[in-house]
């Protein structure tokens, strides 16, 4: 064979990887062009001949005998589905997937030929496909270019026997560019931020969260569309690819941006947007391994209001019930719907852990297996079934629910076996109601929430769904779950990790997300009086306030605040703050749920093009205005804090200006984690509260952060009933020119049943040394009675 005439051609090599038994992946790799075959006397293979025919919806073609569609979903959004051997059947069901009619609506697009590709244009994307290799490129209408499909046999089907049915390990490569950053795909501690160079497992298991969503810093995601166990492998920086244990097809969305912002919009079109969470779920849980009775729930909660500490919710975790499943409590409980009644006087809500897992001696496990609706061989519930959802209602959680338990702590949602307590992707070897475990290994999660769910909204729709989870899947969101990140270790390590998941998780498009303060496994005996201990949960606390949720937990004795003694008022410090900040939150809330908003904000998303921000991973936004910096190192006196790109960065403590775009050294005594706010925010502070619904009408202080145009949005509702669906809500809008030196508040919108007519602002204009800190501001620029009309202040 000529060399020369081979320079530009493929020269393919397979090799069989073993990634874990029962699945291989084959990957083919391509000689690069310029550089000669140096495999002589092996032929190269003849290409594949490829048809092309335009559709109504996009694009339907054949690739030898590989049969490929192109779907025009938006004008952002394509989907594309291949299947081998001619066949064009992809009927398994995806319910993590709105219907196509929300999903994947259409758009208009324009279709050309040429003797090497097969185009679409949409009014974002030009989608090509190659005539000789049969892969896939996407480019903007701008002409950036974003990513493609490998050139040599991109989209594999290696057909098997899993679980005695016959199925494919699926597997399609790509090209990215040499130095994007690519991130979300769930949550996971390897401690990464960005995964360039890694391979991920997107398997469920006790922290590890698996959801195959990809976002890269050039502004484009790819949903990878199965529930299968599969891996995201970049280990060789031109590549990465998606391989899934089981499937028909090959089958993903591409979405393009390019702000991360606009992809996660387009993600929640597809599967599902977010609803309010009760307002009460924005302040402070009270948690630990765990509380023996209600008595004891109860004299913990009378203490908190005793003290004047804010908290707006307890937990009532596992062993509870006498067998595991069955809805009766031990003898340690008297009247629980009497005590939870006494516990809501308080203005104290409780929440319950109830899992998918069964002690085979309950009850209803016995139940559940003569019906057969548990997962054979397993003693966990088949959530893939609806009558089986409706059992696990009817006979357990409605139970609890018709009580007044107010929240679910849905546990061990990945679901896990019964001994030796294991959760690493179970599912992948057993039969489900909804097909082959192989195929839908990673689904659990997203029916087991979404069954309660819909069972709890069937129930009433004056008490807003609250789930606290383990685990999730795509779509998730859209049930009022929020996921925290597993029983992780109380080290620092610990602490670093998490921050790095959490950011994952939020580039996943998910945006509710917490973790166990001070970590689940304590790092030693008696380590909560060791000085070193109590220092760790300081920084972990003050991490955690900045949570979209805020909550405490661990394998503790005891673990409220009083028992951190040496750190007590730091940690009250951090949750009155977080208190002070429910305004600013609440509203955040509703942009989640309105405009599908990210509350905690890794800088790549608001500074997608600043290629410092690609791999900081220990810094985010909360909101859009407050830039957090947490400490995770002992006995640390400052940090490095990168300040992005803005006119001016104000130190919350201090009011003291930075201009950004440059690496400081931050203070950072144990008792300050270096928090900065950007010019042109608008920080709205309510009163110090005890609880999120205290005070409605109490004074707001409107801080002013001078530098750069700003505005926000004031939401209001009645905290805790989906009214709010059908219009019962109030915004105020807030405006701040620059120019003009005028802070605007505008004429409200909306109204509700209980809203605050008349309103008390309190505007500071931040300088160093006023307006800082989380106390009241002693000292008021301006005072505002404000009835709903609009009034504007201006100031020299």
């Amino acid at each position: 064979m000529n060399k020369r005439k081979a320079k530009y051609r493929k020269v393919w090599q397979r090799m069989k990887v073993r990634l874990l038994p029962g699945i291989t992946v084959f990957l083919v790799f391509g000689a690069i062009h310029g550089i000669h075959a140096q495999m002589p006397g092996q032929s190269i293979p003849d290409q594949p001949t490829i048809t092309v025919n335009q559709t109504d919806a996009g694009l339907s073609v054949t690739v030898g005998e590989e049969h490929l569609t192109i779907t025009v979903c938006r004008d952002s959004v394509i989907h594309v589905v291949a299947t081998p051997n001619g066949s064009i059947s992809n009927d398994s069901p995806r319910p993590w997937m709105l219907d196509s009619a929300q999903s994947c609506p259409g758009a208009r697009f324009q279709f050309a030929k040429s003797d090497s590709a097969a185009t679409l244009t949409t009014a974002e994307l030009v989608v090509s496909l190659s005539l000789v290799h049969g892969n896939i490129t996407y480019s903007s209408v701008r002409g950036a270019s974003l990513l493609r499909e490998g050139g040599s046999v991109p989209r594999t089907y290696e057909p098997d026997s899993v679980n005695g049915e016959q199925t494919y390990h699926i597997t399609d490569r790509f090209s990215p560019d040499a130095t994007e950053g690519i991130y979300g795909l769930g949550q996971h501690q390897n401690g990464m931020f960005n995964y360039r160079g890694a391979t991920v497992e997107l398997g469920q298991n006790n922290t590890d969260v698996a959801i195959p969503f990809l976002i890269s810093s050039k502004g484009y995601a790819l949903l990878w569309n199965t529930a299968s166990l599969s891996y995201e492998d970049n280990r060789f920086p031109l590549e990465f690819s998606f391989n899934s244990l089981a499937g028909k097809s090959v089958d993903y969305y591409f979405l393009y941006g390019p702000e991360m912002d606009g992809i996660i919009h387009q993600y929640r079109n597809m599967t599902g947007h977010s609803p309010m969470l009760p307002k009460w779920s924005y302040g402070f849980f009270q948690s630990k391994d765990r509380y023996v009775s209600l008595d004891e729930i109860l004299e913990i909660a009378q203490r908190y209001r005793s003290e004047h500490i804010p908290l707006d919710a307890i937990v009532q975790d596992w062993f509870w019930w006498k067998t595991e499943g069955d809805p009766i409590f031990n003898t340690n409980y008297h009247d629980v719907p009497k005590d939870l009644e006494t516990l809501h006087q308080e203005h104290m809500h409780a929440m319950i852990s109830v899992w998918g897992l069964f002690d085979p001696a309950s009850v209803n496990f016995k139940g559940l297996a003569a019906q057969k609706f548990d997962v054979p061989k397993a003693h966990v519930y088949d959530a893939t079934n609806p009558a089986a959802r409706d059992f696990y209602w009817n006979n357990l959680a409605g139970k609890l629910f018709a009580q007044g338990w107010d929240a679910f702590w849905l546990d061990s949602a990945e679901p896990e076996e019964y001994w030796p307590h294991m959760g690493d992707a179970i599912l992948r070897n057993k039969k489900l109601a909804i097909g082959n475990g192989a195929e839908y290994t990673n689904v659990f999660p997203l029916v087991h929430t979404g069954g309660i769910q819909q069972h709890w909204l069937d129930t009433t729709h004056q008490k807003r769904v609250f789930l606290l989870t383990r685990s999730a899947f795509l779509g998730q969101q859209r049930v009022g779950a929020t996921v925290w990140s597993g029983d992780v270790y109380s080290t620092y390590w610990g602490l670093q990790h998490q921050v790095a998941a959490g950011l994952n998780f939020a580039l996943s498009g998910y945006p509710y997300w917490t973790t166990d303060i001070g970590g689940y496994w304590p790092a030693y005996d008696g380590a909560i009086q060791e000085p070193a201990y109590q220092e760790l949960y300081a920084r972990w606390f003050e991490f955690g306030a900045f949570c979209p949720i805020f909550r405490s937990h661990g394998h503790r004795p005891h673990n409220e605040m009083w028992t951190y003694d040496k750190v007590e008022p730091i940690l009250i410090e951090y949750d009155k703050l977080r208190y002070r900040l429910m305004p600013y939150i609440y509203s955040l809330a509703w942009k989640v749920t309105d405009q599908d908003y990210t509350i905690q904000r890794p800088l790549v998303m608001d500074w997608r093009t600043d290629q410092k921000t690609w791999n900081i991973g220990d810094q985010f936004m909360f909101g859009p205005a407050i830039l957090v910096n947490p400490v995770m190192k002992q006995n640390a006196t400052h940090r490095t804090v990168y300040l992005p790109d803005s006119p001016v960065w104000y130190d919350f403590w201090t009011g003291a200006s930075t201009k950004g775009g440059q690496e400081i050294e931050a203070d950072a005594p144990l008792n300050r984690m270096p928090l900065f706010v950007r010019a042109g925010s608008i920080l709205p502070l309510g009163p110090e509260i005890e609880y999120a619904t205290q005070n409605p009408g109490g004074p707001i202080e409107l801080r002013v952060y001078r530098g750069a145009n700003g505005s926000f949005d004031l939401y209001e509702d009645s905290g805790d009933s989906y009214d709010y669906q059908k219009g019962e809500h109030s915004i105020i809008p807030l405006r701040w020119d620059e120019a003009a030196h005028r802070l605007t508040i505008g004429e409200r919108v909306g109204t509700f049943p209980g809203m605050i007519d008349q309103r008390h602002f309190q505007v500071v204009f931040v300088t160093d040394g006023h307006g800082a800190g989380g106390g009241l501001s002693t000292s008021i620029d301006r005072e505002i009675s404000y009835n709903g009309t609009e009034t504007s202040v201006t100031v020299p």
